[in-house]
């Protein structure tokens, strides 16, 4: 079975990466974790930051994202659906 996984899954995936390894990620960890390509990475951390649910920052030459309180929110309500979907048998 080839599912994809939805815009919004791929986004929840970073954000779980980035908490996972301790609230700050560099993107390598962020690819192999949330398993996207270099390009698809680029694409999707480019529209988390324009949409503020996280950010980055220049840490010794290199990048490292952080969750922003606007992430977070965004996790909240997302784990509300999640629920919500599960009691009703919709769940993934």
């Amino acid at each position: 079975m080839n599912e994809r996984r939805s815009k919004l899954a791929i986004f929840v995936d970073i954000i779980r990466v980035i908490r996972r390894r301790g609230g700050m990620a560099k993107p390598t960890h962020i690819l192999y974790g949330a398993n996207l390509s270099h390009k698809r990475l680029n694409q999707y951390l480019g529209w988390m930051i324009e949409q503020g649910l996280i950010e980055m920052s220049e840490y010794h030459g290199g990048k490292l994202y952080k969750v922003t309180p606007k992430g977070d929110n965004f996790m909240k309500e997302f784990k509300k659906i999640e629920e919500f979907s599960e009691a009703f048998g919709i769940g993934a």
